[in-house]
């Protein structure tokens, strides 16, 4: 939101426009001012007021066209060796030279037809060529660049949503990590692409692409477009062709190259063409493969008819590598994804990937086939990705489910925005590119489509989208192609709509209440957020007026910050239920009796009108409010069962024996291994005790021997712990027992009990297993963590035993790893820091004492202790 500085200088008056930003600077004459009458003019002072930062979109001088690249690589150094055959032209005004992006690279030659041309590249980030003559926007020309990418040279740069800019990554090049595959992956988004070949790195450029990508035959390759050939070399190795016929932006090429297995699916298109899926995988996950990725043929016939528009792209693969530096890529028909996916068909049982998945894939409409001009309007491609999981999990799995998993969504903007700050969604005034990929572009941008589509109806909204995707395929676009794309198809004015959403920053905060009459309620409606930094939003909206066991739903526009509406009832007015659809991305309280919340489990249809229920409804101490909290635990939706259960400690003493026999059903036949996991540890917290702890007991031990779920398992497992200290050590043979299961959750709930309860004899499982990437994902950050902290209070020995841990992690570039490793070495400093303290406090007191002998003894544990710090110090450096 812009504000009006007004300036008075002298009798004149000025207006000027600046922003919310201090931007404004004073600059004043440096001369001695002269000796003046009283009647002499004032000398006037100068206000600079400066524009407020905007990043455009990149001016396209040059436009790609073609991109061919051949390469092999140098394991040794994590170099490539590559010649990149490029085909341009000017865009609009004739020009004799062509400026590239090429970061951290040995250039060798620079070529056209054979002959030499003149080049700089002095500050290994752009390469300027002078071409041979003046070339008009009507011709192409093509050059030839011989170049050495050096990755490992690239100052690094990255973010908390792409931790690493280095474009190209060898994993365990020399096979010095027997834990690990060699492999080889690259990763372009934002400008990274230009670390491993010479391209105009910009969202805003479109290029065919081919690549022969040269390898010992032991390994696999993937890149961009169709498996085209192979060639066999005289050297023992082989060339791989790839080509892509159709145009995509240079941040989307991508490689890999590892001793993968390949397993293969197919996309049968309505008119029987035949699309191929592969999934690459480390031989050791390939059984899993399939289970792991196998709905992908339906997401995508779903999605091509949802929106009317066909897969685009000649195939679509997709490959799994380790220290992944994000969590996954949508790269053109070649998706990759960090070592998180991996799970075994038992794991699956718990958990899928679904919804990454399906994002990663609505890119190939959203961000590939249409591609957001600037990083300024990325929600164009992420808002798109992120609400694709919402529409599969509404096909997959119910709206309940994909209502539940959006307001999670929701939560993540919410609290990231308060952390963080609010800006606006198309965000021109970024400070770095990679600002831009957050829960604003993300999750809230996914929020504001679900209101879109339910503000249009679903039949505009699609439509919508397909003339979008029509209109603009293989172009680049801004926020308003796509209000344009909905207001043709609707026919309204839709400004207001992305001005206050699009083009603002923070959300509505409604505050609601009512005043009950004889036969008409008056309800009244409140924008309360902060209107010098938010919209005073319009915010067409539903609200369902609940009387005499009937439902009336009115349709009413909020748009002032006051809103009084007022409705006529028969009967005994029972609920209000405002934005009944659940669609409105905002903080809403609403203050009404008790009772209300009560009806609204039993008479309004959407997960969170049960939710807020059970929130808010069982406060009632009555035997409604406690019938309700056992009605929800015969819930249809899982999670309203699982909240259910944590409700059980509200009831009376009265009904805690039935609570008990609930608790023990559902922990043995609930569907939802989610709620049998809830059912297990609800038993151990509340009711492993007195009169239940016998059958608790033998609940929790037949849950850890005969259920199919890790989740399951490891509640049971956490659960013992809660009982005596012979429970304890039971829960610890288990854990010993189940070390070997092939279960990332499992195990890093193994070392949160060894963390807890164990010794140093547990330390090397947990070092293993966190080596060995047992764990991954959001596991592995929990794992880490947990085995610092069992570690750092070992003694001296114990700790440089297993330092080796600390160092490895250190030189691990991948997401989780980058996100928990600063933490942990706090976490150790902070201890060895209190160690040296506590034992030189010891010694000074010895001395004080007069031990001298005994105090120049303990310097030596002082020493070991510096030793460790300084150790300490250098691989966090």
């Amino acid at each position: 939101m812009k504000k009006t500085y007004t300036l008075i200088l002298s009798t004149a008056l000025f207006l000027s426009c600046g922003t919310s930003k201090n931007t404004t600077t004073t600059t004043k004459a440096e001369s001695t001012k002269p000796e003046v009458s009283e009647t002499a003019p004032v000398e006037k002072e100068e206000i600079v007021i400066e524009r407020d930062h905007y990043n455009p979109s990149a001016t396209i001088l040059t436009n790609l066209i073609h991109t061919k690249l051949e390469v092999d690589f140098n394991w040794g150094k994590s170099q490539l060796n590559g010649t990149a055959t490029i085909t341009c032209s000017p865009h609009f005004y004739a020009t004799d030279s062509l400026i590239l992006d090429a970061k951290a690279m040995d250039i060798h030659s620079v070529e056209m037809d054979g002959e030499a041309l003149d080049y700089k590249y002095n500050d290994a980030k752009f390469l300027r060529i002078k071409l041979d003559k003046t070339y008009s926007r009507e011709e192409e020309y093509t050059v030839v660049i011989n170049y050495t990418a050096k990755p490992e040279e690239k100052e690094q740069g990255g973010s908390s949503a792409i931790t690493s800019d280095k474009g190209l990554y060898f994993i365990n090049p020399l096979g010095e990590n027997e834990r690990q595959m060699p492999h080889i992956w690259t990763q372009g988004e934002t400008e990274a692409s230009s670390v491993w070949f010479p391209t105009i790195d910009r969202p805003n450029q479109n290029t065919t692409q081919e690549i022969f990508i040269t390898v010992e035959d032991k390994y696999k390759t993937l890149s961009n477009g169709m498996f085209i050939s192979s060639t066999q070399n005289d050297d023992g190795t082989r060339t791989d062709y790839w080509k892509q016929e159709l145009p995509h932006v240079p941040y989307l090429f991508m490689m890999a190259v590892g001793e993968f297995a390949v397993i293969e699916d197919v996309y049968v298109k309505p008119d029987g063409t035949e699309i191929p899926l592969h999934y690459y995988v480390e031989p050791e996950w390939e059984e899993h493969a399939q289970a792991i990725f196998g709905e992908t043929p339906e997401m995508i016939a779903y999605f091509s008819e949802l929106l009317g528009v066909e897969y685009k792209w000649d195939k679509y693969h997709q490959v799994v590598v380790r220290e992944y530096v994000s969590g996954a890529m949508e790269n053109t028909g070649a998706v990759v994804f960090g070592d998180f996916v991996y799970k075994s068909k038992r794991e699956l049982i718990d958990h899928n990937d679904h919804s990454i998945i399906a994002h990663e894939l609505f890119h190939h409409w959203f961000g590939n086939l249409v591609t957001c001009e600037s990083w300024a309007n990325l929600p164009l491609n992420e808002a798109f990705a992120n609400y694709s999981q919402y529409l599969w999990d509404e096909h997959y799995s119910g709206r309940d489910h994909a209502d539940y998993v959006a307001e999670s969504e929701a939560d993540g903007y919410y609290q990231t925005a308060e952390q963080m700050g609010h800006h606006d969604m198309i965000w021109f005034d970024y400070e770095e590119k990679e600002d831009m990929f957050d829960a604003h572009s993300y999750n809230k941008g996914g929020r504001i489509l679900h209101m879109l589509r339910y503000y249009l109806g679903d039949e505009a909204f699609f439509a919508g989208l397909n003339k979008y995707l029509t209109d603009n395929a293989f172009q680049a676009v801004e926020i308003h192609h796509l209000r344009l794309a909905f207001e043709e198809v609707s026919g309204e004015d839709l400004n207001w709509f992305f001005e206050q959403w699009f083009l603002s920053s923070h959300h509505p905060i409604i505050d609601i209440s009512q005043e009950v009459k004889e036969g008409e309620v008056v309800v009244k409606i409140e924008q309360k957020q902060d209107l010098d930094k938010a919209p005073l939003y319009k915010l067409p909206m539903k609200i369902g007026v609940y009387a005499n066991g009937e439902k009336t739903t009115h349709e009413v526009i909020v748009d002032k910050n006051i809103n009084r509406f007022t409705f006529e009832f028969n009967g005994e007015l029972e609920n209000i239920v405002v934005d009944e659809d659940r669609t409105i991305l905002g903080d809403f309280n609403h203050d009404k009796p008790k009772e209300w919340y009560i009806h609204q489990y039993y008479n309004a249809p959407r997960y969170k009108d049960r939710e807020q229920a059970l929130v808010k409804g069982v406060r009632l101490r009555t035997e409604a409010g406690q019938q309700l909290i056992l009605d929800g635990l015969e819930d249809d939706f899982w999670y309203i069962r699982e909240l259910a259960i944590s409700k059980l400690n509200r009831l009376k003493v009265e009904q805690h024996d039935l609570a008990f026999e609930k608790l023990k059903s559902m922990s043995t036949s609930d569907e939802k291994s989610q709620v049998r996991a809830a059912a297990l540890l609800a038993l151990s917290q509340d009711f492993f005790k007195d009169k239940y702890a016998n059958e608790t007991r033998s609940v929790l031990t037949n849950a850890i021997e005969v259920d199919s779920s890790y989740l399951v398992i490891s509640k049971g497992l956490k659960g013992l712990t809660n009982g005596t200290d012979s429970d304890i050590q039971t829960a610890l043979k288990y854990a010993e027992n189940l070390e070997n299961e092939k279960s990332s959750p499992l195990k890093s709930q193994l070392i949160s009990i060894y963390k807890n309860h164990g010794d140093t004899s547990n330390l090397a499982f947990m070092a293993n297993t966190i080596l060995n990437r047992e764990i991954s994902g959001y596991d592995l950050i929990g794992g880490v963590f947990n085995f610092a902290n069992h570690y750092k209070v070992q003694d001296f020995k114990t700790r440089m035993e297993y330092f080796d841990v600390f160092e490895t992690l250190s030189k691990d570039e991948g997401a989780y790893i980058s996100a928990v490793f600063p933490m942990v070495y706090r976490s150790l400093s902070n201890q060895v820091n209190y160690n040296i303290n506590e034992l030189e406090k010891e010694q000074a007191k010895l001395e004080e004492a007069g031990k001298s002998g005994e105090a120049t003894l303990l310097q030596k544990s002082i020493n070991q202790e510096k030793e460790y710090k300084e150790k300490l110090d250098e691989i966090m450096n």
